[in-house]
């Protein structure tokens, strides 16, 4: 059985009828008498939703229990047990609960596909992985759940579930979307106008790139090459002199015109020489592309009008941008020009031929090679090698004379020289051929035979073969001489401009195979990998269609060692295009290593990081917990002891040092497993709106009633929050707050709450000893503690924890003097009708702060 076929949903944002639709053409197969069910929707409690629903098998769910909470995921197994046709499963983004059989939803709809069964799926755009901060710069929400574009783009079928704004907001106003108490807050916040128009073109620019790839893969499975003008692609033609950054900006605001253009800067590196160009104005002509959206392409061809048109031709360009020949008037002899060929063998591309301040100054040129000029020249060489000698035998025979001449043979050889500088070595070598059978059958006497009687005409005959054979010689190698210069100079540019990139670190492997492919104008190209001679090839990088898989499937394929190869399919390479391919094999083994080692690297960083934790870690559990641990053992050892009869005082102050010592083990142990779960990464908050006297009362459980006093305004707006992780900040700050302030003059430690700027702020102060300004940050760093706190003191890590949950949930903690003396810690945290510096804040149904961990229960102080 075959793999199942995957059908995706795409929305801009919530609302716009994703899963509506999803059911809809469920329900259409299903009336067609296909084996439809619902592996899992989620209807959000939309009556209109759960209408498409009726008539529908609907599978169970799998009950799920996670520190306390209850929970429902898609039952793989039952739907694998089942086996449908087709299975509809809502969210493809989703995160599953800890138990469940993947982590993510994505990963059990590949399951389904792999067991050969249809899905149709839902997602929006701001769950793309590639799109995360663009959706946090738009919104001021970073996405939690995201997976991997990939995995979309892998779909059969993406149909964009399209609604306008203005629409959008009608249906959530009218209560289709989110309960009535969460519509005013939807609107004035994520589902403001210009970030639902935002959302809507970052999915409308995915969806078309999509399609752009599905047009590119049709074109070239079809071997068309016309021009389609399905989007606005624009190619300028550099030659590496000044006036290209006057044709770079002229594309700009062409593509500025339409919506969606392209820009591709095209550098045609021309074996013979014509087009050399400094790599320095290259350089800043690729940076200025590059700055305004545009790619930069450095190819090989030997015409540079062809290389230009086949490239334009290759992506699909709808406009050509070239510049005003920089030709001084008399050198249009020489031919058309690149312009005027472009322009006439375009076809449908448009071409733009754009004047610029270097028009008719002139062009220093190297010298043209003779070899491999092209039909024109060779069919020139030949008409003067053949054609001439008889043509000019004929105007010889007007004027009679006794015998031949050297002005006669000066004029012979003449003619072989030419018929060289035009066609090359075989026309010369058939002029001269000619040029000595005509000479000896209409000058040499006897005329009209090819007998020679005179010592001295056989002599000048000799002679003058072998000066038009040596002229014929010198002028090709010459000229072969002068092609292979010019060829190594465009080679050595190219790998000049190849060795400073990869030397830089500006581009990676893929940008390196991009290359070789456009320089090659090959269709792909595949570097291969494997582990020894024996094991099978794996592809370590590709990019084309159909890329091989072994090299001997490629029409060209280059070792590089035992164990890597470099596979290009498209045409065969002649041995020149050979030798600099090596080079960039080379160039791509290097840049594997490089990745490799940067892995490695970044491996080893975090290994280090691990064992400065471990090391500080150990440090704190041989140091800080050893006292409470000996006072609790000398405690239970004096009660178990059979030798004393405590009075009951004592037996209860023995108990009550016992459970100090546990509580003060469990206050440490706490802290401890806190930093490891922020320095892993794995502290997954659970943001909702609540109110702060949720949340300070119990954090004020571990301290001495007397020693605190609260100001908290009831007026106070919601705020967007972890409950259980700020209930841990706040608790260990005012904790150590309580302790500092111990013996001063005012017995208490004060927390205060307030709106400023649209945020809450709440301010644990107290009046002990302070600290300098330079010592703020510190505190908030692991294992740190001010002053002369003795070990016993705890490990440093209460206030580090604290910071760590705050902005885990979106706020900051900082420190600031008392007035009158002591330290104030500021807690600014994020408003639900302001949001965090003026953003808009998530709640519940915005859904971009889903998780699926629940909320952390704050380990209680006696």
């Amino acid at each position: 059985m075959g793999r199942g076929r995957l059908r995706i949903y795409l929305g801009a944002a919530p609302g716009v009828g994703k899963t509506f639709a999803m059911l809809g053409e469920g329900r259409r197969r299903h009336e067609r008498g296909t084996d439809v069910v619902v592996a899992f929707v989620e209807t959000h409690g939309r009556e209109h939703t759960a209408a498409q629903v009726e008539g529908l098998e609907l599978l169970p769910r799998l009950d799920l229990s996670h520190r306390g909470a209850d929970f429902t995921e898609m039952d793989v197994d039952a739907v694998l047990r089942r086996r449908p046709a087709v299975a509809l499963v809502d969210e493809l983004a989703h995160t599953n609960v800890p138990g469940s059989r993947n982590a993510k939803r994505w990963q059990d709809v590949e399951e389904l596909l792999d067991a050969g069964i249809d899905v149709i799926s839902t997602v929006n755009i701001q769950h793309l992985e590639s799109l995360g901060d663009a959706v946090e710069g738009i919104t001021g929400v970073r996405q939690q759940e995201t997976l991997p574009d990939e995995v979309v783009r892998r779909a059969d079928q993406i149909e964009l579930v399209d609604m306008a704004p203005e629409a959008l907001r009608r249906r959530l106003a009218h209560g289709n979307v989110y309960a009535p108490e969460k519509i005013d807050a939807a609107l004035a916040h994520y589902f403001r106008p210009g970030n639902l128009t935002a959302l809507r073109e970052l999915a409308l620019l995915w969806v078309a790139d999509r399609v752009d790839e599905y047009l590119q893969r049709y074109r070239a499975e079809n071997h068309i090459a016309s021009t389609w003008q399905a989007r606005e692609r624009i190619v300028v033609g550099l030659t590496g002199g000044p006036e290209g950054r006057t044709l770079i900006r002229r594309a700009a605001r062409i593509a500025a015109k339409g919506s969606g253009s392209e820009i591709s800067a095209v550098y045609v590196a021309r074996s013979d020489g014509l087009t050399g160009a400094s790599p320095k104005e290259l350089a800043v002509q690729r940076g200025l592309v590059e700055d305004l959206g545009g790619s930069f392409h450095h190819v090989l061809g030997d015409n540079a009008a062809e290389a230009l048109l086949e490239f334009a031709r290759g992506v699909n360009a709808t406009q050509i941008v070239l510049g005003s020949s920089r030709r001084k008037s008399w050198q249009w002899m020489l031919g058309p020009g690149v312009g005027a060929t472009v322009a006439r063998e375009a076809g449908d591309i448009d071409v733009h031929i754009v004047t610029h301040e270097q028009v008719a100054r002139g062009r220093v040129r190297p010298v043209r090679r003779i070899a491999n000029l092209g039909l024109p020249r060779t069919i020139a060489g030949w008409l003067v090698g053949v054609a001439g000698p008889l043509l000019l035998t004929w105007v010889l025979t007007l004027f009679p004379t006794t015998g031949v001449t050297h002005t006669e043979m000066l004029l012979y050889l003449g003619l072989t020289v030419g018929a060289a500088l035009l066609g090359g070595l075989f026309p010369a070598l058939a002029s001269a051929l000619v040029g000595s059978l005509l000479i000896n059958w209409y000058f040499t006497p006897p005329v009209h035979t090819l007998t020679i009687n005179s010592l001295e005409n056989i002599i000048a005959m000799a002679v003058f073969l072998a000066v038009a054979l040596s002229v014929a010689y010198v002028v090709d190698l010459a000229a072969r001489r002068t092609a292979e210069a010019a060829r190594s100079r465009a080679e050595a540019e190219t790998l000049s401009f190849l060795a400073g990139s990869v030397l830089s670190g500006a581009h990676g492997l893929p940008a390196l195979l991009e290359r070789v492919r456009e320089t090659f104008q090959m269709e792909s190209v595949a570097l291969l990998e494997r582990p020894d001679d024996f094991s099978p090839w794996h592809t370590a990088g590709a990019l084309g269609p159909n890329p091989v898989s072994r090299p001997e499937d490629a029409d060209v394929d280059v070792p590089v060692g035992d164990r890597l190869a470099l596979a290009l399919t498209g045409r065969v390479l002649p041995a020149g295009d050979r030798r600099v391919l090596v080079a960039f094999a080379a160039q791509a083994a290097v840049l594997l290593e490089r990745r490799r080692l940067e892995e490695e690297a970044a491996e080893a960083r975090r290994l280090a990081e691990g064992n400065r934790i471990r090391t500080a870690l150990l440090a704190a559990v041989s140091h800080d917990l050893r006292t409470p641990l000996a006072g609790i053992k000398a405690s239970v050892s004096s009660l178990r002891s059979e030798d004393v009869t405590w009075e009951p005082e004592d037996e209860a102050e023995l108990l009550a040092g016992i459970e100090a010592g546990a509580d003060r083990l469990d206050h440490l142990i706490g802290n401890l497993l806190d930093m490891s779960r922020l320095q892993t990464g794995t502290v997954v908050p659970i943001v909702r709106e609540i109110d702060l006297d949720e949340v300070v009362p119990l954090a004020l459980l571990g301290v001495p009633e007397d020693a605190v006093r609260t100001d908290i305004p009831e007026e106070l707006p919601m705020i967007s929050a972890d409950p259980g992780l700020l209930e841990r900040a706040l608790g260990n700050v005012v904790e150590n707050a309580v302790k500092y302030n111990a013996g001063a003059a005012c017995g208490f430690v004060s927390v205060s709450a307030s709106v400023l700027h649209g945020l809450v702020e709440v301010r644990i102060a107290d009046h002990g000893p302070g600290i300098p300004d330079e010592a703020k940050e510190k505190v908030f760093e692991p294992f740190q503690r001010y002053g002369d706190a003795p070990r016993g003191a705890g490990v440093g890590l209460g206030l580090a924890v604290a910071r760590g949950f705050v902005e885990a949930t979106g706020g900051t903690l900082t420190a600031e003097d008392t007035p009158g003396g002591g330290l104030t810690m500021v807690f600014t945290l994020p408003c639900v009708k302001s949001g965090v510096n003026g953003r808009p804040t998530a709640h519940p149904g915005d859904r971009p702060f889903e998780h699926t961990l629940p909320q952390t229960e704050r380990q209680q102080r006696s």
